[in-house]
């Protein structure tokens, strides 16, 4: 019997996309409008990985403050989106390779879908991706395993056939909570010492190195 052929999935801000200074810049741009004082980037990236909703409540007052904080951010976020936005460096040349290969990708990300998808469609990546499971496909969020568990059931992919690569120890908790392989990506927001909590399986220092990795699986 042949063996399967292995489902990769993928975080999206931070492995596929860099949107950092578009988070970043979103980020300071709603606590100003709302003459707040600023967290600093150190501790808003510190939450990258984390739904939206979830970052805000830390620093809303109450629910009116929290939905103006969110909406001056989305204001900012929607305006410089394609500008800020791009893909690194031969992450779209092996998305397809993998998926010229045979194997299955989706994309397990905080962030809501249409915004998601928003992203993988300036970058070339949209067509790419087998499913998109954001922040609105679950009531759970990672490190919970909920958002990749979520991604295998609509793949019809056991978790012994999968790998997560993403680069926040929260990706990493919630794939292994999964059951599946996880893949450490080292050129998004968080260093090496960040993610070891999340004992991945294997580090990648480039994108470059994934396809081999998959081979192994």
């Amino acid at each position: 019997m042949a063996k399967p052929t292995t489902t990769v999935l993928f975080d999206l801000d931070g492995t596929l996309i860099d949107s950092i200074e578009l988070i970043l810049s979103s980020m300071r741009y709603a606590f100003t409008k709302l003459e707040r004082a600023c967290p600093t980037d150190e501790e808003w990236t510190a939450g990258i990985g984390i739904p939206l909703f979830t970052m805000f409540r830390r620093y809303a007052t109450d629910d009116t403050d929290h939905r103006a904080l969110t909406a001056a951010y989305r204001e900012h976020q929607i305006a410089n989106h394609d500008r800020l936005v791009r893909c690194y460096d031969n992450v779209v040349d092996v998305v397809h390779g993998l998926r010229a290969r045979g194997h299955l990708t989706g994309v397990v990300t905080s962030k809501g879908e249409w915004l998601a998808m928003k992203g993988l469609a300036h970058v070339g990546l949209a067509s790419a991706m087998d499913t998109v499971v954001g922040a609105d496909s679950s009531t759970r969020h990672k490190p919970d395993p909920e958002p990749v568990r979520i991604a295998l059931q609509r793949l019809d992919c056991a978790p012994a056939h999968a790998l997560y690569v993403g680069d926040s120890v929260h990706d990493l908790l919630a794939g292994r909570a999964a059951g599946v392989k996880t893949a450490a990506a080292l050129w998004g927001a968080f260093k090496r010492e960040d993610m070891e909590p999340g004992e991945p399986d294997f580090w990648l220092t480039s994108i470059s190195e994934l396809p081999a990795v998959v081979q192994t699986l």
